[in-house]
């Protein structure tokens, strides 16, 4: 298992109805808002950042365009030149935002229209969010305006932060999950992530657990860049469904992109960023290596590793196809009283230093230490862990070409034995 995670790492390392509270491009012009007065100054020419730069293959277009998700990035900038206000923008951010995940869920459960892509398809979703942000990048509005605050918002609402709560019903169990966005998309851009589609075709489903008991699931899908875990991203997603009260989910799990052909269950999440020179979807690095791991800002008080609370027996003794379910109990770590990092296939020993968990030293692994942090801190009793799914593959020979039956069957299969996954994870016990 060891060698197979650095042989991953080395190899990975509109809308129906939009927004009903804004105007729309048949209300106010570009340049016009209500009234008749200019809202927004022309667009500026400030220079977009590394994960907007790669809108230039026109290939990021063609999957928002096929999906039918093009109306909101034409619509957004003239929606933008409505708001009058700070105010007004953010609930122009929020619900655009929210629009757009609403539409991506109901696109990935076939009950919206979509274009000839796959219906699962995690990639419209993440091309369209940047090339809103990019017309957001671009917006020179008339009043002062938080740039950075407002994106902010945008992303939380667009990745199913906001407006996403568990429905009240009795006797219903309720399932918490997180996926990603794509990522290494500088090597191969027609990258998916099969932990996004996931999310997108399991958010509001309602399921039947291996017991026989309802159960609904809520997800997100979390960015692949250290920046937006550094501002506590992770935490904001999470901490709604561990705290007390009627929004606490009965079992958490974060969910990535692992391995080829199997599915792990990572025993151990570490505290630790290690993955350079790896770097995230902006480009940016970690600041931890192998040998020289790092702490991640902000994160709160926790121990070097935190061990899965998931039933891993369980689960791998009932689920097995068409991918193998493995408990990993991979870690590397700096062991008490020593320098130099440290393989291990049996878990960390006391007193060491955490430098990779099954996961590794990247976002994947972060997301397990920070989501089952927070779960020890506020629910301990819940269950939580993380669940690598294999690597989707399938995409065409030729470059051109988005999509392709095997494509499409992986990632249908990844999904259905995700959701298996869950019926035997969260059955009360």
């Amino acid at each position: 298992m060891m060698l197979l995670r650095r042989a991953a790492s080395a190899a990975a390392l509109l809308v129906t109805v939009l927004p009903l509270t804004v105007a729309s491009p048949a209300q106010a012009s570009p340049v016009q808002a209500a009234g008749g007065a200019a809202a927004c100054r022309p667009p500026s020419s400030v220079p977009l950042d590394a994960e907007q730069s790669r809108l230039a293959d026109p290939r990021t277009t063609a999957l928002v365009v096929r999906a039918g998700l093009g109306d909101f990035i034409r619509r957004f900038p003239a929606a933008l030149c409505t708001a009058r206000s700070r105010a007004e923008a953010e609930r122009l951010l929020d619900s655009w935002g929210q629009a757009l995940w609403q539409a991506s869920v109901q696109r990935a459960q076939s009950r919206r229209p979509g274009g000839d892509l796959a219906p699962g398809d995690d990639r419209p979703l993440y091309w369209a969010r940047l090339g809103m942000t990019a017309a957001l990048a671009r917006w020179q509005p008339e009043f002062p305006a938080d740039r950075p605050a407002l994106r902010a918002r945008f992303e939380d609402a667009s990745r199913g932060l906001t407006d996403n709560a568990f429905r009240t019903a009795p006797g219903v169990r309720r399932i918490f999950i997180s996926g990603f966005d794509p990522f290494g998309l500088d090597a191969e851009i027609r990258r998916a992530n099969p932990s996004g589609s996931a999310a997108l075709q399991l958010n509001g489903r309602r399921i039947t657990l291996a017991d026989g008991t309802p159960a609904e699931i809520r997800a997100v899908v979390l960015p692949v860049r250290y920046a937006d875990f550094d501002a506590g991203m992770v935490e904001r997603a999470f901490a709604p469904h561990l705290a007390a009260g009627p929004a606490q989910a009965d079992i958490i799990t974060t969910v990535s992109q692992g391995y080829p052909g199997i599915f792990t269950l990572e025993d151990w999440a570490g505290r630790a960023r290690s993955a350079d020179p790896y770097p995230d979807n902006a480009r940016a690095l970690s600041g931890g290596t192998r040998e020289r791991p790092v702490t991640a800002p902000g994160l709160g008080p926790g121990p070097e590793f935190i061990r899965t609370t998931l039933p891993a027996g369980a689960v791998t003794a009932a689920v097995q196809t068409p991918y193998p379910v493995l408990l990993n109990s991979d870690v590397t770590e700096i062991p008490a009283g020593a320098t130099a990092p440290v393989d291990r296939t049996d878990g960390p020993t006391p007193g060491s230093r955490a430098v990779a968990g099954g996961g590794g030293g990247y976002l994947s692994n972060e997301v397990a230490y920070r989501s089952n942090r927070l779960r020890a801190e506020l629910a301990p009793h819940l269950p939580g862990g993380h669940l690598h799914t294999p690597v989707l593959t399938g995409l065409p020979a030729d470059a051109q070409q988005l999509t392709g039956p095997e494509f499409e069957r992986n990632e249908s299969a990844i999904t259905a034995e995700v959701r298996a996954v869950l019926e035997h994870a969260a059955v009360r016990r």
